[in-house]
């Protein structure tokens, strides 16, 4: 690359003490570097730069290919963008059963899902995730009462671990080589949140390196002290591979787990209008 001030001739001051009548003083003229050593200089610029967008390019190719292995195995968990989801949930200490609930769970495209609370103890209460805004409408309120994604459910489940679904539309990944969990080769990602209201900030997960089915996962808070641990459990439903059950083991209190049973799975889900708080204080709970 040539830089235009190579080829202009600066302009030298006259001294006036040193002018002599009839007989000009000679001008030094500048030296400059061989115009090969020029034209090197210039290749050696025009590499660094090349090398820079290259180096950039690739890194985003990375970047997108992670990203695509994450929504991989998002699609072990939920393979619709809107659908409904039959879902129970076990809560046990030191191994015994303690507690059931059912939930059903309507997801739509945009962030949005509701629950709606099956079980007899809880019958009539729904739950409305819209972006990053959590509320919960209980039967004899008027009001919808606004709750985090942290918000217990039961067990070690929160209302985040079952109105969302997958990781590709709220986390960035990035690679942390591979290991063996369990006896499955695996490749490891760290998932930073891109969003704020997700129940996780990080989740560090084990995706299998053949075909990038979620093997396990920590789940870390706000303070980035790890919650939980999350494994997952496939079977064969409807012809192919999906995650049937999530368990979820409190890293404090390893007693205490908590196993989300995904039942069915079916591409039917409600009108925009029941994602509207306002709509759901005065709506029947839908069958």
């Amino acid at each position: 690359m040539f830089d235009a001030q190579d080829f202009v001739e600066p302009l030298q001051t006259v001294n006036s003490e040193s002018f002599v009548p009839r007989r000009a003083s000679k001008l030094a003229r500048p030296s400059h570097p061989p115009l090969a050593g020029r034209l090197l200089i210039g290749s050696l610029r025009s590499m660094v730069v090349i090398g820079t967008l290259l180096g950039t390019g690739i890194a985003h190719a990375a970047d997108a290919k992670l990203q695509a292995i994450v929504k991989e195995a998002d699609a072990y968990r939920l393979a619709i963008d809107a659908g409904r989801v039959e879902t129970e949930i076990r809560s046990f200490k030191a191994g015994q059963l303690d507690k059931t609930r059912n939930y059903t769970v309507y997801l739509k495209p945009g962030h949005r899902s509701l629950v709606l609370f099956r079980s007899p103890a809880e019958r009539g209460q729904k739950l409305l995730m819209q972006g990053d805004d959590f509320w919960l409408m209980m039967p004899a309120s008027q009001r919808p009462l606004r709750i985090t994604p942290m918000q217990k459910l039961l067990g070690e489940a929160s209302t985040g671990d079952i109105a969302t679904m997958t990781w590709g539309e709220d986390y960035e990944a990035a690679s942390l080589g591979e290991e063996t969990v369990a006896g499955q080769p695996c490749i490891k990602l760290e998932l930073t949140a891109t969003r704020k209201g997700v129940s996780y900030p990080r989740v560090v997960a084990w995706l299998a390196k053949k075909g990038h089915a979620p093997v396990q996962a920590e789940l870390y808070v706000a303070s980035d002290k790890l919650a939980k641990v999350a494994s997952f459990t496939l079977g064969e439903v409807d012809g192919r591979r999906q995650v049937t059950t999530m368990t979820l083991t409190d890293h404090l209190q390893k007693e205490r787990s908590t196993e989300i049973h995904y039942l069915s799975r079916m591409a039917k889900t409600l009108g925009d209008e029941w994602f509207n708080p306002a709509f759901l204080v005065r709506a029947e709970t839908p069958q």
